[in-house]
């Protein structure tokens, strides 16, 4: 089943606004990345919940996205910064 999920191309319309969940252990250093990552004034973030041991916190980051390559950069960019676990 999961490799048939990485087979499925989305169906979007570019220009759209897209929300990625980060997972990370620090905020600042996550609000730190995104901007080292995309420009501040381009995305919107806004906390979404803390871990029940409190030692992970999630962030929503809406971005508005010109192209898929530019979803995909934009991914992998926050998936390679070492402050943040995990995108969604």
């Amino acid at each position: 089943m999961e490799r048939a999920m990485k087979d499925k191309k989305l169906n979007l319309e570019y220009p759209c606004a897209w929300t990625y969940k980060i997972i990370g252990s620090d905020r600042r250093e996550m609000e730190k990345a995104l901007g080292e990552i995309l420009p501040r004034e381009s995305c919107s973030v806004s906390f979404s919940r803390r871990s029940a041991a409190g030692k992970y916190l999630c962030l929503n980051v809406e971005v508005v996205l010109e192209s898929e390559t530019h979803r995909r950069a934009v991914y992998e960019g926050l998936l390679a910064h070492p402050a943040i676990k995990m995108v969604l």
